[in-house]
């Protein structure tokens, strides 16, 4: 999982520009994301990496960079 698939994942959803996010973006406060688009976005992550994002382990997530050390 890269950050730069992770941008584009994040920008197309929340339809922003990719260069306004960087690794230190947190999700909700700096890019606007509510929950749902929190639960689309791990459903994609899911889908693309194949890989399952427990509730323990989302619980810890805030920024670009947290999500890419899964």
């Amino acid at each position: 999982m890269t950050i730069e698939n992770i941008k584009k994942i994040l920008a197309d959803q929340l339809y922003i520009d990719i260069n306004d996010i960087s690794e230190d973006s947190d999700i909700i406060d700096d890019l606007g994301a509510d929950s749902l688009d929190i639960a689309e976005l791990i459903m994609s992550v899911e889908e693309e990496y194949g890989i399952i994002v427990t509730d323990e382990r989302l619980m810890g997530i805030r920024t670009i960079g947290q999500l890419t050390d899964l």
